[in-house]
């Protein structure tokens, strides 16, 4: 079964961090593109980073630059999203997705697979 599946979310006060991972069971991701996008209640879902097939190969929303970094993992086929300086309005449904290009884009067509989604709460 091919499926990406995230973890590491949770509740965390503003200015504090969280690590998520994806990690894809049934397919390598060495040859995916993949992309992180959150959904806050009410609002529309949007990219908030992605990675190509390189690891040099990276994109920021401007409202994360500088506060997240996404890497990638290929020997446990699993992409992280670090997450520090937290605020309130990074609250949301956090999903990954795949795609199968060597470049990444934070737009959320054209990707192959989704996750379920990991719930990051930040909050004081």
């Amino acid at each position: 079964q091919l499926q990406l599946v995230e973890s590491g979310g949770g509740f965390v006060q503003p200015g504090g961090s969280l690590r998520l991972s994806c990690a894809a069971t049934g397919f390598t991701l060495d040859y995916y593109s993949i992309g992180w996008f959150r959904q806050a209640p009410g609002k529309e879902r949007e990219g908030v980073s992605c990675i190509g097939t390189s690891a040099y190969s990276t994109n920021y929303a401007p409202s994360v630059k500088g506060r997240f970094t996404i890497s990638r993992d290929n020997a446990k086929n699993t992409v992280h999203l670090q997450m520090n300086s937290l605020k309130p309005e990074d609250t949301a449904v956090y999903y990954c997705a795949a795609a199968r290009s060597t470049f990444c884009r934070t737009v959320d067509t054209g990707y192959d697979y989704w996750g379920q989604g990991t719930q990051v709460t930040v909050s004081s």
